[in-house]
C-alpha cells in the first residue's frame, strides 16, 4: 500500500484499485478534478515490490496523434500514429509498458476526446500498461470508455481543474520561427485540424518528427529536428530560417534525404547502412543495397550481391570486400576490385560454414577479423589467430562494431539495452560505454581525426555520437524510429529511417 494519506474524495477507492492485481486495467475518475495531479505527486509503491513509475499525461487540448506520441515517448517506443503505438505496443517488448501508470486528466477537455477515448480503450485491452482517465459522465468519449471493462471511481467533488487550454488560434503554422518557439500541444493539435494545408512543407515535417519535437527542450532542438525530416519539396524559405535557429546548437544537419524527394532521389527506407571509403552502403527493406556518397547522397549504383530478402547488417572489409549477414543469420560475400588474400578468403569461408549451423544475428569485420553476434548474448571475433569469445549481453545480441587503431576493439549491444567495449584476447570492460532501459537497433565506429567514434541507436528513437578519446557523447532524437546508424571516416553521424536519411555533424 502506498504511503500516503487519501485526503481527496475518491482517493481510497483509487489506492484500493492500484493495489488490486485482478483490476481492470482501466479505471475512470469523474467528479474528482485534480485527483490525477495529486496522485503523481504521491510515493511510489512500497519497497520490496517492483516500482510503478506514474506518468502524467495532460490530455487538455490534445489531439489523439499528440496522445499517442507522450505516450510513446514514456513507454520508451517510437510511434508515429495512434495506430501505430497500439500495434508496436502489441508486437515488441517494452519493459517500461508493464511498470507504468499512465495518468490521463481532463479527457473532456481534449481537442479530440473521442479519438483519444477509442486509443485509451485499446491500450488498456491491450494489457501492458494501466490507465486512470478522468472524464465526465453522459459524454461520448465517456460512454465509449465505460462500455469496456473499467473500474469507476466517484470523486463526488465540484469544480473544474485549472489548467492551460492548448490552442492554435493566432498560431501562424507557416511560420517556421512561431512554429519551434509554440508550445508543441497547440502546433500538433493545429496540423492535425488544418489537414488540407500543407503549410509550405511544414506541416509534413512536423508529423513526420513529433515525437521528437513534443520531447524537445526548446526552439533551436525543433528546429534541428525539423531539418532532419524536411523535403526537398518545401518552401524554400523554410531551410535557412530553420537552420538560423538551430545555428546554436552541437549539431549540424550536412544533408537529408526524405521521401518524395528528387534532386537527389530519397534512397528508400533503410534496414541497414555501413561506410567503405567516400561511399554509403543503404540496405533496404527488400535486400536492395544502394550506394551514395557520403558527402552529398548523390547515387552511385548498386552493391550486386547474391542475398534475397532483408539484408541484417552490412560489414565492409578493408580489402574492398563487403560481407553481408541475411535475415537468417547467414553470412555472405560480395568481392572488391582486388581478388582477396587466400589466407582472408578461408577465414571467411570458415565464418560462413559456422553460420550456417549456427545463425549470426549481428555482424562487423575490420582487417583480418570477423565479429559475429547470437541470440544468446555472445560476441565471437574469427581471426587468424584464432577464435575470440565473450558473454556480453542479457539476451540477443543486437549490434557489433569493430574499430581497426593501434589497439582493435569490438563494440556490442543488446536487447538488454547495454552498449559494451571488448578487446578480443581480454576481459570485456564490466561497465558498459552507454546504456538505455530500451534495446539497441544499430551500432557503427571508425577510426577519425578525433579518434575512434562509434555511433549507437537504441529501439526508443535515440542515437548518440561517442568519442573516446575526448570522452564526450552527444544525442539525437530524429522523431521516427532509428534503424541503421553509421559512422564516417571524418566522424559525421549517419542516421536511418523509414522515411528519411540524414548526415548530422558536430
Amino acid at each position: 500500500m502506498p504511503s500516503v494519506r487519501a485526503e481527496r474524495p475518491g482517493a481510497s477507492a483509487l489506492l484500493g484499485w492500484l493495489t488490486d492485481p485482478e483490476a481492470p486495467r482501466l479505471c475512470l475518475v469523474t467528479g474528482a478534478p485534480g485527483l490525477l495531479s495529486w496522485l503523481a505527486g504521491q510515493a511510489p509503491r512500497a519497497a520490496g515490490r517492483r516500482r510503478t513509475h506514474r506518468v502524467l499525461v495532460p490530455l487538455r487540448g490534445q489531439s489523439a496523434l499528440g496522445v499517442a506520441w507522450a505516450v510513446a515517448g514514456h513507454l520508451g517506443v517510437v510511434a508515429s500514429s495512434p495506430a501505430d503505438l497500439v500495434r508496436v505496443l502489441a508486437t515488441t517488448e517494452s519493459g517500461r509498458a508493464s511498470r507504468t501508470l499512465l495518468l490521463l486528466p481532463a479527457l473532456h477537455a481534449a481537442a479530440e476526446p473521442e479519438a483519444i477515448a477509442s486509443l485509451l480503450g485499446d491500450l488498456a485491452r491491450l494489457g501492458r500498461v494501466r490507465l486512470v482517465v478522468e472524464g465526465r459522465e453522459g459524454t461520448p468519449e465517456y460512454a465509449l470508455l465505460a462500455s469496456g471493462r473499467v473500474a469507476v471511481v466517484d470523486g463526488d467533488e465540484e469544480g473544474e481543474e485549472p489548467g492551460f487550454v492548448a490552442g492554435s488560434v493566432g498560431l501562424d503554422l507557416a511560420d517556421p520561427l512561431a512554429v519551434c518557439g509554440a508550445d508543441p500541444i497547440a502546433v500538433t493539435t493545429g496540423y492535425v485540424r488544418d489537414a488540407g494545408d500543407p503549410h509550405g512543407g511544414l506541416r509534413a515535417a512536423w508529423l513526420r518528427g513529433g515525437q521528437a519535437l513534443c520531447l524537445a527542450r526548446d526552439a533551436a532542438e525543433r528546429a534541428l529536428v525539423l531539418l532532419a525530416v524536411l523535403g526537398d519539396g518545401a518552401d524554400p524559405r523554410l531551410r535557412p530560417a530553420l537552420e538560423g535557429l538551430a545555428a546554436g546548437g552541437p549539431w549540424r544537419v550536412r544533408w537529408a534525404r526524405v521521401t518524395g524527394d528528387v534532386a537527389p532521389p530519397w534512397p528508400g527506407p533503410v534496414a541497414a547502412l555501413a561506410v567503405q571509403g567516400g561511399t554509403l552502403l543503404a540496405a533496404d527493406l527488400g535486400g536492395v543495397v544502394r550506394l551514395l556518397g557520403v558527402g552529398d547522397a548523390r547515387p552511385l549504383g548498386r552493391l550486386d550481391h547474391p542475398v534475397t530478402g532483408r539484408v541484417r547488417a552490412l560489414a565492409p572489409a578493408p580489402d574492398g570486400t563487403v560481407l553481408l549477414l541475411d535475415e537468417r543469420g547467414r553470412l555472405h560475400t560480395v568481392p572488391g576490385k582486388q581478388p582477396r588474400a587466400p589466407y582472408l578468403r578461408r577465414l571467411t569461408e570458415a565464418v560462413s560454414a559456422t553460420l550456417t549451423r549456427h545463425p549470426g544475428t549481428a555482424l562487423a569485420a575490420i582487417a583480418g577479423s570477423v565479429v559475429v553476434g547470437d541470440r544468446l548474448g555472445s560476441v565471437h571475433a574469427f581471426g587468424l589467430t584464432g577464435l575470440h569469445q565473450a558473454a556480453l549481453h542479457s539476451g540477443r545480441v543486437t549490434a557489433v562494431a569493430a574499430v581497426e587503431s593501434a589497439t582493435p576493439f569490438v563494440c556490442s549491444g543488446g536487447m538488454d539495452g547495454a552498449v559494451r567495449r571488448w578487446t578480443p584476447g581480454q576481459e570485456a570492460d564490466p561497465s558498459p560505454v552507454a546504456e538505455r532501459s530500451s534495446p539497441v537497433v544499430s551500432l557503427d565506429a571508425a577510426e577519425t581525426p578525433y579518434g575512434a567514434v562509434l555511433g549507437v541507436a537504441w529501439a526508443d528513437g535515440v542515437v548518440e555520437l561517442h568519442r573516446f578519446e575526448q570522452g564526450d557523447r552527444l544525442a539525437f532524437r530524429p522523431g521516427p524510429a532509428v534503424r541503421a546508424v553509421a559512422v564516417g571516416e571524418d566522424g559525421a553521424l549517419l542516421v536511418g529511417l523509414d522515411e528519411a536519411l540524414v548526415r548530422l555533424e558536430r
